[in-house]
């Protein structure tokens, strides 16, 4: 590297900065990495937000300069290196462009060949991106405002030409129309494949080769969930420092390849909503959890098959190293085992043994021609050429070893040795003593203090015949590897398709693997409103306790039972109970089966949680403001098929105003036509509850718990019915606060309770003015269908204060 390029990297990588001379008196700054070492210097300047750019030599040396380019440029979306790669992950590359605040996307992973394009607006913009979490967005005609660390491309002048978007699809995948890419009628979507693959092309054309296809999709196809839900449910991180432990995902990955990894990545963050495709994940599901014996055995030969996807798309690169073509050999042969697995087994398994493809000509290639271990590239017997070079040399060599004897026998010096130096090659050395013992076809090459050394034709023959043979081997081997990858690249396609077919295999058996030894049960999925689970558990928490865990019930229906407030004390299980309704729901809808004894699931389009306080410091906002924020969003995408998890809504504000907001929102929810979401509503406010007396579709729930020696012990059962303590106090005990302020605490709760005992909400809010009141004919006004949660919060704050007046 040199110039500017020079010093970032030297300060980037740690390494010396040096320089060269250039022209007298001119000094350009220099550094260097180890060649054999690049892969690893590269990842890092990748990290480090840089692009790379490769150039290769790409003319033959002679006199004058030597002929280089740039052949590849590496970015943090276009890598391909295994080291630079996390196997269970995808590494996509996106593009985004937007028309009146419409948008298109368009996404990759050349480690594997998958493209992808969608249309979508805003909202759904943003929960794809969060959900494909790609390491590289570019965007054209898109504020940087709506997507974070996204690269503009508004500057490149082809970028800012729609029309050449669909000329340049139809140009790298040879079509005629976009019809049969499912883009024809996508003006969006069409134009963000084009820039992606334009990009592509610009920066690495070889990994065009392995894109031979788009998916195109509808987000409306999948149940939607926004990077709140994500976050709140711990799909695949969790905890504050986020990290994969504590995980859904770290529960229900057994998988024994890395592309079934990253296939369950991806269906756990697309739940479906099409119900025959759910049922068609839960028969292959089943058969495979009825029967053991068939899930071991297709799990210990899927540990042979390794990453296929990735070496698949390393053949249609032409770029897989003879390791590879190793393990590409034991997968194919695990496959043919696989195969005869399946293809005796009840459907659907027969079914998904057809979309295997053993590649039998490919595998026996491989068996001709690769080695199977050793520097060796090519089998002896594979190539009459090279065996008969391999063959010369090994003549040569044996040729030379029995020299010594042969020459002592012949000259009668026994003390004549055959020596070799990188000056004078291979040579006889006797001593001067034995002058009169050395014969006239000896040439004297060299004389020493005490010997001689000298050559024979015959040596000098065999000499070349030895030190050539070794560059005529790795230059006809070379040669013949090409030949085979060539033909190799002929099946690539089959091998990739065979890849995601055992994708799709190995999350089959992991889910089934999880829900035999968890005790999980298969849901019935159906087209009603009604979500009724018995005995139903958290998934995760019920993997990290020592203690057993206390499965519960939950019964959701549009009809009776639309809302269920839940009350009940701190850490008695409220946020654990959301959480596991949710996350059933969502294991249903991925094709899994689901911790309870009975579940039946009406589908649902989307899952809203709202669960948690936090602060966004940098955007200014409180946790009112947040809370308030997201809950906004939530009700303007919610519909009667959504599920909306809800914990702790309003208690960011003082008590009024938060009993208000969340009396507000639960009559909203509960009349408004559109909504009627399924919910389960968590909350403080016991005053809330009084709300099941008015609403018929509200039912009351709590976490019952009790109290035994002045202590209160936490059942985990949920059970009808509101609570009514909240066991404060004691939750600050078992938290390790000070005997003083306990003691204090408990005294001002009684002196509190004595002077104000607990009022029913109506009573709370006898401060209500006549009914001839300002405020009144204010609220008389309002069109509650219409107003929105921040609208509904300031117009609160212009009562109070025309209260105080």
């Amino acid at each position: 590297m040199f110039g500017q390029d020079a010093e970032r990297a030297a300060a980037v990588l740690q390494i010396v900065l040096t320089s060269r001379e250039f022209g007298k008196g001119h000094r350009v700054p220099m550094c260097g990495v180890p060649h054999h070492a690049a892969p690893t210097y590269i990842g890092r300047l990748i990290e480090a937000g840089l692009h790379v750019a490769i150039c290769d030599q790409v003319g033959e040396p002679g006199n004058g300069l030597v002929a280089r380019q740039v052949t590849r440029v590496i970015t943090p979306g276009t890598v391909i290196d295994e080291n630079l790669l996390k196997p269970g992950s995808n590494n996509y590359i996106a593009f985004v462009v937007e028309d009146d605040k419409d948008f298109g996307l368009a996404y990759a992973d050349v480690s594997t060949g998958m493209l992808a394009s969608c249309e979508a607006d805003a909202a759904a913009l943003r929960r794809e991106l969060s959900r494909i979490d790609a390491r590289e967005v570019l965007t054209i005609g898109v504020e940087l405002g709506q997507i974070a660390s996204a690269t503009p491309k508004d500057d490149h002048p082809w970028f800012t030409d729609p029309i050449t978007g669909s000329e340049t699809v139809k140009r790298l995948f040879s079509v005629q129309s976009l019809e049969g890419l499912g883009l024809d009628g996508r003006p969006l979507a069409t134009r963000a494949v084009g820039c992606l693959l334009q990009y592509l092309e610009d920066t690495d054309a070889s990994s065009l080769h392995v894109l031979t296809g788009v998916h195109v999709y509808s987000t409306t196809e999948f149940m939607e969930l926004d990077g709140f839900t994500r976050t709140n449910l711990e799909l695949e991180v969790a905890g504050r420092d986020q990290r994969p432990d504590g995980s859904l995902l770290d529960v229900l990955d057994q998988t024994h390849t890395p592309m079934g990894a990253r296939r369950l990545r991806e269906q756990l963050g697309r739940p479906l909503i099409d119900i025959q495709r759910i049922k068609e994940r839960h028969d292959r599901l089943a058969a495979l959890a009825d029967d053991p014996k068939l899930r071991e055995s297709l799990q210990a030969n899927l540990d042979h098959v390794g990453d296929l996807e990735r070496l698949a798309n390393q053949v249609l690169r032409a770029s897989v190293s003879v390791i590879g073509v190793r393990h590409l050999a034991a997968a194919l042969e695990a496959i043919t085992e696989i195969n005869d697995l399946l293809l005796p087994a009840a459907q659907p398994l027969s079914d998904l043994g057809k979309r295997l493809d053993p590649c039998t000509g490919a595998r026996e290639l491989i068996a001709r021609a690769v080695t199977d271990q050793g520097e060796r590239l090519i089998k002896a017997g594979y190539s009459q050429e090279l065996d008969k070079v391999a063959s010369e040399a090994t003549e040569a060599r044996e040729w030379i070893a029995n020299l010594e004897r042969r020459e002592r026998e012949a000259t009668g010096i026994k003390t004549l040795k055959v020596g070799y130096n990188r000056v004078f090659g291979y040579y006889l050395e006797a001593g001067r003593t034995h002058a009169d013992l050395v014969p006239e076809r000896f040439q004297r090459r060299q004389t020493l203090a005490n010997t001689e050394r000298y050559i024979t034709p015959d040596l000098k023959e065999y000499e070349a015949l030895v030190l050539g043979a070794d560059e005529r081997i790795a230059d006809l081997e070379h040669a013949l590897f090409k030949e085979v990858l060539a033909s190799l690249h002929n099946d690539g396609e089959r091998m990739l398709r065979t890849a995601r077919a055992l994708a799709a295999l190995d999350v089959a058996a992991s889910l089934a693997e999880v829900s035999a030894r968890h005790g999980y049960v298969r849901p019935e999925i159906h087209a009603g409103d009604e979500l009724r689970v018995e005995a139903g558990r958290h998934p995760v928490v019920e993997m990290s306790h020592s203690e057993a865990f206390v499965p519960n019930d939950v019964h959701l229906d549009l009809e009776q039972r639309q809302i269920a407030i839940l009350t009940g004390p701190n850490m008695a299980g409220k946020s654990t109970y959301l959480r596991q309704v949710a996350l059933i729901t969502l294991l249903a809808q991925i094709g899994s089966f689901v911790p309870a004894t009975n579940a039946s699931i009406g589908l649902v389009d989307r899952i809203f949680t709202r669960v948690g306080a936090r602060d966004d410091l940098t955007a200014g906002a409180s946790t009112f403001m947040v809370e308030m924020l997201e809950l906004s969003a939530i009700l303007a995408q919610a519909t009667p098929r959504s599920l909306l998890v809800l914990d702790e809504i309003g208690r960011g504000t003082s008590t009024y105003d938060g009993i208000s907001v969340a009396r507000a929102l639960i009559e909203h929810l509960h009349n408004h036509p559109r909504l009627r979401a399924k919910t389960i509503f968590a909350t403080h406010y016991h005053e809330l509850t009084a709300v099941a007396a008015t609403l018929p579709r509200v039912h009351n729930l709590n976490m019952a718990a009790t109290e035994q020696d002045g202590h209160v012990v936490f059942l985990r059962r949920v059970v009808p019915g509101s609570a009514d303590r909240s066991f404060g106090v004691h939750v600050a005990e078992m938290a390790g606060l000070p005997p003083t302020i306990i003691r204090r605490a408990t005294a001002i709760l009684r002196e509190l309770e004595a002077e104000s005992p607990t009022k029913s909400l109506t009573s709370q809010l006898d401060f209500l003015p006549p009914t001839d009141h300002p405020v009144l004919e204010l609220l008389g006004s309002l069109d509650l269908d219409e107003l929105t949660p921040l609208e509904a919060l300031n117009t609160l704050y212009e009562l109070r204060r025309t209260l105080d007046q």
